[in-house]
């Protein structure tokens, strides 16, 4: 009897030992999930800055392009013949 109360001793030392084990790892999944969230967050922070910086870049050549630069003309014609297209596409929406 003594020998079964020993093994009954040692599965419950076992279980003990593995729900301690996995609380530990629930917690940790838990803090794992917590950072993964907060990195996707900053993550998309961090996207729309990048895409506000390439919007500032592309207006400042524009605008260096307006005021006399040879280095962005091609460009700055291309983005205003866009825009007259898009002006020319809401007058037609508008005439509807």
């Amino acid at each position: 009897m003594s020998e079964l109360t020993e093994i009954v001793d040692s599965l419950e030392n076992r279980i003990s030992k593995l729900l301690h084990k996995y609380e530990a790892i629930k917690q940790s999944q838990n803090s794992v999930q917590d950072e993964l969230t907060t990195l996707k967050v900053e993550n998309e922070r961090l996207s729309e800055e990048v895409k506000e910086s390439e919007k500032r870049i592309q207006t400042l050549k524009a605008a260096n392009a307006m005021l006399g630069s040879n280095d962005y003309k091609k460009e700055t014609k291309l983005k205003i013949n866009g825009l007259i297209r898009e002006i020319d596409q809401c007058i037609v929406q508008l005439s509807e």
